[in-house]
């Protein structure tokens, strides 16, 4: 057997090969991010190789640094591994006492763990292409959370130029709002907008619901006249509609993605398309986890334990490590699971009568949804009201 470990950089990866006798057959060396350096590393492998010799090869998990080195292994038919930094970390220091940390050193201790046969499993091709829904998700979730970001600007500004509006209309973000300030950014430009032109604009945008009785309501007002603050609402205006835009492209996207999986999860009351999406790109293969807790795990959702001799922790917070993407998606899932299953809805109110605060409850709440996606996720069933 023949163990390769591998330090992921930006610009070059280091590079270390043993056998399973512990023999270096290659010691440390550098290879560059391209495909000359790709293909360089393949050839010290297949040299050190002898007949049927097989072949293991770790490397750490770096995001997107590592995405295309992992395509080129799995491509040339090696068994890689990707492996959690906290993992490779923890082993290193069990090595030595000094606090000694180099890429050199990395790419021997990646190595090293796959020899000493630690708990890994091979990265699949099935894994890999699942990043191209990882991509979406959680390029979705950072366009949402910049839409979300403009939406408390426009907010703002609407409190300043018009303060009476929120009052007048059922959301300040819906399209007949969005119409009306884009046209009319201000409580100044719409007392001075001709009665007609408003009327038409409400009644097109808001298809017919607004009328002249509407008009009159709104162009009365106490907000400031400010050029600079109108423009800029204008133009907050202008981003979310294009934020709108790219988020529904996406969307469409996860959803033909989605479409091909017929994942389980997606009976299960209250989670949404987007939501279990997130949530099955980045759990990933539901084979890598070998129970339900060792996925609580990894979405960080397990709690910490502290004891040293008589002291024992008498608040046990969440750990709070693993995917922080898998944890929001757990998280808000849990919210509206909560609000359309009978079963789930009673298990938060019990947790809200032993004194527990809501978001302490929700939490128990996720744990309880994990465990039910797992084992829906290993049997393949959908999900029944007796869960």
């Amino acid at each position: 057997m023949i163990f390769v470990g591998i330090d992921v950089a930006k610009d070059k990866h280091d590079c270390f090969i043993l056998n399973s006798e512990g023999t270096v057959l290659a010691d440390v060396f550098t290879i560059a991010n391209n495909r000359i350096g790709f293909e360089t590393l393949l050839s010290r492998i297949q040299s050190c190789s002898q007949g049927e010799s097989k072949i293991k090869v770790g490397l750490e998990a770096t995001g997107h640094y590592s995405y295309n080195l992992l395509g080129f292994l799995l491509d040339s038919g090696l068994a890689t591994y990707v492996i959690n930094p906290l993992h490779t970390n923890l082993y290193r220091k069990s090595l030595s006492l000094r606090r000694t940390k180099t890429d050199r050193i990395d790419a021997r201790t990646i190595a090293m763990m796959l020899m000493s046969d630690v708990d890994l499993k091979s990265y699949s091709n099935t894994a890999y292409h699942n990043e191209e829904l990882k991509s979406l998700t959680r390029y979705r979730f950072d366009k949402v959370k910049e839409r979300a970001k403009l939406k408390s600007s426009v907010a703002r500004l609407v409190n300043i130029l018009f303060p009476e509006l929120e009052k007048l209309v059922s959301s300040l973000h819906i399209a007949v709002v969005y119409a009306l300030l884009s046209n009319y950014p201000g409580a100044s430009y719409i007392a001075n907008a001709n009665t007609e032109e408003l009327a038409e604009t409400l009644c097109t945008a808001s298809k017919g619901r607004y009328t002249k009785s509407k008009t009159a309501e709104i162009q009365v007002s106490i907000g400031s006249k400010m050029p600079a603050k109108s423009m800029e609402l204008k133009h907050t205006i202008a981003l979310i509609r294009e934020l709108d835009k790219e988020i529904s492209e996406v969307e469409s996207a996860i959803d033909k993605i989605t479409s091909q999986m017929d994942s389980p999860i997606f009976t299960i009351p209250g989670i949404g398309r987007h939501m279990g999406a997130m949530i099955l790109a980045e759990v990933g293969d539901f084979s890598n986890f070998a129970s339900a807790d060792k996925l609580l795990a990894y979405a960080g959702l397990s709690p910490s334990t502290y004891q040293s001799g008589q002291l024992q922790n008498c608040y046990a917070h969440m750990e709070k490590r693993g995917s922080r993407y898998l944890r929001y998606a757990l998280f808000n899932a849990a919210k509206y699971v909560c609000l359309w299953c009978p079963t789930f809805s009673a298990y938060l109110e019990k947790k809200r009568s032993e004194g527990k605060h809501y978001n302490v409850a929700i939490s128990h709440a996720a744990k309880k949804l994990v465990r039910l996606i797992f084992a829906m996720q290993r049997s393949g069933k959908a999900f029944l009201a007796d869960y």
